[in-house]
């Protein structure tokens, strides 16, 4: 009987400890986030009921080397996407500082993109966004500066990236003299075009967690 007895306690310790191995073993997984999921605050009015399929719009913005960049320059990149203006005494410079950790961590994989769009390209032109990016030891192959047509970028931040508060302003349309975007919010982008995370670009804490979520990325294919 007592043989039975511990028998039994052998066969069942042993499901444990295989048990515990496995859930160890499993890999975490990053949601794959759309307009639904987002405060409406953050959404264009016209993706509120959408849940489904969401992934980022085509573009065209002119990097700090004068090139035309397109989705498809950085087809099968990690994408991390941020707003910023070259001028900002406050929030971008620190945003800008905490992105270098990122661009540092990756830089030799050539895995991830970091994508920084300017908020006013009035002033931030092809050579302003050079000298700025400059200061930050930015190469082109893993850091864009971004600018362009001022409707489209603010377009791609909140039907796009779903990083900054929609308009409601009925005296301005999006893109407008009088609208403007200012952020601390970072999107990560798979390699399909979804969103993956949202993150504080200001606290390092955050881009930690940012940081740990691409290598989990890259650990499942980029996607």
């Amino acid at each position: 009987m007592m043989k039975s007895v511990w028998a039994v306690l052998l066969i069942f310790t042993i499901a444990v400890i295989a048990a515990t191995y496995l859930l160890s073993d499993v890999k975490r997984q990053l949601p794959v986030i759309n307009p639904k999921d987002v405060n409406p605050d953050l959404v264009d009015e016209s993706l509120h009921n959408k849940g489904v399929d969401h992934q980022i719009l085509p573009f065209n913005l002119q990097n700090q080397e004068g090139e035309w960049i397109t989705e498809k320059s950085v087809a099968g990149k990690i994408l991390v996407v941020d707003y910023f203006f070259t001028t900002c005494p406050s929030i971008c410079p620190m945003m800008t500082g905490e992105l270098m950790k990122v661009n540092e961590h990756f830089k030799t994989t050539q895995k991830v993109m970091i994508l920084s769009h300017t908020v006013w390209p009035e002033v931030d032109s092809v050579s302003v966004m050079k000298e700025y990016a400059g200061r930050y030891n930015a190469d082109v192959s893993t850091w864009q500066f971004l600018t362009g047509s001022k409707s489209h970028l603010y377009a791609l931040a909140r039907k796009s990236y779903l990083i900054v508060p929609d308009a409601h302003d009925a005296n301005y349309s999006h893109g407008s003299e009088n609208d403007f975007i200012h952020t601390e919010n970072v999107a990560l982008i798979d390699t399909k075009g979804r969103i993956r995370g949202f993150y504080d670009g200001t606290d390092a804490l955050d881009i930690q967690r940012l940081i740990e979520d691409i290598e989990l990325l890259i650990s499942y294919g980029g996607f």
